[in-house]
């Protein structure tokens, strides 16, 4: 009897790691793929510089990969998806619906997860660079300041249109298991 249930308690955990490994198989399939699509979206404008008439015509559907967001102090560069809900954030940083994009002159809110991601975040300073690379452009911002607060603040998003800021959220802390209780949250501004 207590060989039967030993058995049947390891057959539990072979099918509950089989799973978590699947998930992170996935994850890291999507993230792919979509870091791939995000690249030929930017190629389309190889110059770099802005060119309002390709902004005009970027309006990224929820889902789309809309561009791509690069950080060179730790060497990461991931595509950016149009919305924040769980199938999003598992292509990618999720570009806040509502919020505004590079050259619009408001805030533009970039989310992920901070196991996948995010992993990194917590080694950029004041002063690092972020590159947000768009169809109809390249733009560079400068952080200047950081912020952790509770999950359930939302102060952090405005959504004013008075000046171009970047905002870049995960959960908080960065090591801890399960749902984090709080945010970790960058701000940028235009170089």
């Amino acid at each position: 009897m207590r060989s039967k249930l030993s058995m049947i308690l390891i057959v539990i955990g072979l099918i509950i790691s089989g799973i978590g490994v699947w998930q992170l198989i996935d994850v890291k399939m999507q993230t792919k793929a979509s870091l791939k699509k995000a690249k030929e979206i930017v190629a389309e404008n190889q110059s770099g510089k802005p060119t309002p008439a390709k902004k005009q015509n970027h309006a990224p559907a929820t889902g789309d990969t809309a561009g791509l967001l690069v950080i060179p102090k730790i060497k990461a560069e991931l595509a950016i998806i149009e919305g924040t809900d769980p199938d999003d954030l598992e292509k990618g940083v999720g570009h806040y619906k509502g919020s505004y994009f590079p050259d619009d002159n408001g805030q533009i809110v970039l989310s992920g997860h901070r196991d996948t991601v995010f992993r990194h975040l917590g080694e950029l300073k004041l002063g690092d660079s972020l590159i947000i690379q768009m169809p109809y452009g390249n733009f560079t911002y400068e952080i200047t300041h950081t912020k952790i607060v509770k999950a359930d603040d939302t102060s952090i998003i405005t959504l004013q249109h008075d000046k171009e800021e970047l905002i870049l959220t995960t959960c908080y802390p960065f090591r801890y298991v399960g749902n984090a209780p709080k945010r970790y949250i960058i701000y940028a501004k235009p170089k």
